[in-house]
């Protein structure tokens, strides 16, 4: 359970407040089942846009369409009470300027409850986030890795080493400086995470980044063990469940197949009869 709130609401200012207190719990959502599973433990559910590769198969995030984000954000947001539910902003809905990310970001919101938004990118994207705050829309900033911009890195590489480390803290001290609550550092050396967490004004969420950093995030997918062979050096898997679905899922079919299910439990006779937990059946 969060130490922020109780079984209130969280709201992006309970967030902004855990800047150098305890560390922020941050879970990846995309389905009302695993909304409900996180809630309880969770500061942040971030409905990212990330759904595209993990539950839609794409190869990366660029296919995601805002009617994506809205349909997964909406069967998030009826799994949860307590953590605070964010949604990203997809590739082609806020990059054309403020105007266009806060009709984005105002369907968003509306359609799916959600309490803010998150945008990818540094000073390049701060004038939009600005133009949202003063409009109400309350923005998470995300940078380092940024995985939209896929085809300019020419993959998924770390980045802020040698030089480049002056404009990755540069892209999250104006992230902050231009009304972001919170800002995600992907995939960057630690030693930087470390100086932009305590050089920023905001938390910062880590994701290959450092532990030093305000809070942590990861694909739920991931630490789960459910997607597949993936295995990114920063992701620790704390179960398997990919594994056990698909065993049981062999077990099933061998079941059916020999005619071992279903069994006299699973089918019923011609009178009512009670069965565990008052059930007739």
């Amino acid at each position: 359970m969060s130490a922020t709130g109780g079984n209130r609401a969280l709201t992006p200012p309970d967030i902004a407040a855990r800047k150098g207190k305890s560390p922020l719990v941050c879970l990846t959502a995309y389905t009302t089942p695993i909304a409900k599973l996180i809630d309880d433990h969770c500061d942040v559910a971030l409905v990212g846009d990330s759904v595209g590769m993990v539950l839609h198969g794409l190869p990366s995030t660029l296919g995601v369409t805002l009617e994506m984000m809205i349909l997964h954000g909406k069967a998030v947001r009826r799994g949860l009470e307590r953590a605070l539910m964010i949604v990203d902003m997809p590739f082609g809905s806020y990059e054309e300027g403020p105007e266009q990310a806060f009709r984005s970001a105002a369907r968003v919101m509306t359609e799916t409850g959600c309490a803010a938004v998150k945008l990818e990118g540094g000073e390049s994207i701060a004038q939009t986030i600005r133009f949202l705050t003063a409009r109400g829309v309350p923005v998470m900033g995300h940078v380092g890795l940024t995985p939209q911009a896929v085809n300019a890195f020419g993959g998924y590489p770390v980045q802020g080493r040698g030089e480049d480390a002056e404009r990755i803290l540069r892209d999250a001290i104006a992230v902050a400086e231009a009304g972001a609550f919170a800002v995600v550092l992907e995939k960057i050396p630690e030693a930087l995470a470390r100086r932009i967490t305590k050089e920023a004004s905001i938390p910062t969420i880590g994701i290959g980044a450092s532990a030093a950093c305000d809070g942590q995030i990861l694909v739920v997918d991931d630490m789960l063990g459910l997607f597949g062979t993936f295995r990114p050096r920063f992701v620790k898997r704390y179960a398997e469940l990919g594994e056990a679905a698909e065993a049981a899922i062999a077990t099933y079919a061998d079941e059916v197949r020999e005619r071992r299910f279903p069994a006299s439990a699973h089918v019923f006779g011609d009178e009512p009869r009670n069965v565990s937990g008052g059930e007739a059946a």
